[in-house]
């Protein structure tokens, strides 16, 4: 019988899972679709059960015409930075799930500035002091359903990112990857284990959290996941951002992988884990040792999109379908929903819309949700030293008015991959290094292939001006979100 690897990919909006075969080829795909809850301001939730439920189903439908005893091994590739709390006992969470983009670590992330504690966090993390990371959202699940932190203390309540709540829930084993467990805060960056001193600073209870291992584990054996034969090994685990890279054969120096999602993730490998004041640096993953990577993080991309959508009673395809040709004139949107990422990392900083008039159409609006994609990449990539190779992925490269539009505004080429399911896929490759089906020779002749290259068409002087009205529109943002009171950078 010839051997597959499963991968299933836990994303924000959907699972997938692919089932990959010996020689590479992708044989079946399946795809469960997920939501979000908003019960307040700035609050993202997630149903943790029905995302369980949406891997066991993504698993069972992708493998249902295929002999399970063939399925030499499971990879995961998971949402970073959500979080789950659950029970120890029963396994069963507590609360929803808490969103990477969830904001209600603010207060807490505010009284740690006043503190002079955020340059720390970021030297020990690599991370700057940001709610979209998991330790501020772990403080505030324990202070709802744990204030004394006595049950987390005793380890009958647990805390983790989705993969450990994944492994918990699929193996039984309480472990989790280092490259997810790396985008806590809580982990330190050289050390790659837990900070007793950050776990104090945060107030997150060491024997709360899952034992961290490499992204080749171990990380135990299934059961209960059907029709997949229990028993059947977990081979490669990776954040979903980590994976994309690695299918890129990220490894090679200078390339660099824009992931265009929900929100969207800038990743390089780096030799060097000394973090920046622009780029976060964290580990991309491990295989005995760390490769450590610098990533800007983007917290609305498609989701501006799906914003606008929503707003106009239309759909994402359609919106892309009407900025493909049109012209945005001065129409800028700053999507600075839950505040702006990197490179600017500013949690204050307000959703503008500027530029517009009684003349203003949808398809302007739509090419300025468009640009704003763009060029919040685009000052991203500015801020990447040893930049070498753009390589895109995620369901927003498929635009080609998108990529166009990137290699535009950045002046710089871009290359879009034919592959999808990127993050899948890096999982999968990790799993078959493991089992020995590839090389990593064979995975990079894979990575090149079935490309389409996007050279840029403007001019120095185009390119400017739309970069200056572009940094205006985000300081009036900045602005606002001090009460106008003028910032310093």
């Amino acid at each position: 019988m010839k051997p597959h690897v499963l991968a299933i990919d836990q994303g924000t909006s959907s699972t997938k899972a692919l089932l990959m075969d010996a020689s590479g080829e992708v044989v079946a795909r399946a795809e469960v679709p997920l939501t979000q809850s908003h019960p307040g301001p700035s609050l993202v939730e997630q149903d943790a059960e029905a995302l369980l439920d949406s891997v066991r189903t993504a698993a069972a439908d992708c493998v249902q015409d295929t002999d399970p005893r063939t399925v030499t091994g499971v990879a995961l590739s998971t949402q970073r930075e959500s979080v789950v709390l659950w029970d120890a006992a029963t396994g069963r969470p507590v609360a929803p799930l808490v969103s990477w983009q969830d904001q209600r670590g603010s207060e807490r992330a505010a009284l740690l500035v006043r503190a002079g504690k955020s340059e720390e966090i970021r030297r020990r993390t690599g991370l700057p002091l940001d709610p979209m990371f998991s330790a501020l959202k772990m403080a505030a699940l324990l202070d709802e359903h744990d204030p004394s932190r006595t049950r987390s203390r005793a380890g009958a309540l647990r805390l983790g990112t989705v993969d450990a709540y994944l492994l918990q829930a699929l193996t039984g084993e309480p472990v989790t990857e280092i490259g997810n467990a790396s985008r806590t805060q809580l982990v330190n960056l050289t050390a790659g284990d837990w900070d007793d001193d950050l776990l104090r600073l945060f107030d997150v209870p060491r024997p709360a959290l899952s034992r961290i291992v490499p992204s080749t584990g171990p990380f135990g054996k299934l059961c209960g996941l059907a029709p997949l034969l229990d028993g059947t090994p977990v081979l490669a685990v990776m954040g979903d951002s980590h994976a994309a890279l690695f299918a890129h054969a990220g490894w090679r120096p200078g390339t660099v992988k824009v992931t265009y999602g929900t929100g969207s993730s800038v990743m390089v490998v780096t030799q060097d884990p000394e973090p920046t004041e622009q780029v976060c640096s964290t580990i991309a993953w491990s295989m005995g040792l760390p490769a450590y990577a610098r990533e800007a993080n983007i917290r609305s991309t498609g989701r501006s999109l799906t914003w606008l959508a929503d707003l106009l009673g239309t759909t994402p395809v359609e919106l892309i379908r009407l900025a493909a040709d049109a012209d945005a004139g001065d129409v800028t949107l700053v999507p600075a929903f839950g505040g702006i990422g990197a490179p600017w990392w500013d949690a204050n900083a307000v959703p503008v819309l500027a530029g517009f008039d009684l003349g203003t159409g949808r398809a302007q609006l739509a090419r300025a949700a468009l640009e704003s994609v763009a060029l919040q990449v685009a000052d991203v990539l500015a801020a990447l030293p040893g930049l070498r190779h753009v390589v895109a992925d995620g369901g927003l490269s498929r635009s080609d008015a998108l990529m166009q539009l990137q290699a535009d505004v950045s002046g710089i080429t871009v290359t879009r991959t034919g592959h999808h399911e990127l993050s899948a896929a890096g999982a999968a490759h990790l799993a078959g290094l493991r089992l020995g089906l590839w090389t990593t020779d064979e995975l990079e002749e894979r990575a090149d292939s079935d490309l389409r290259t996007f050279t840029p068409a403007w001019d120095g002087a185009q390119r400017g001006s739309a970069v200056a009205r572009w940094h205006r529109r985000l300081a009036a943002a900045r602005e606002l979100g001090t009460g106008g009171v003028p910032r310093t950078s």
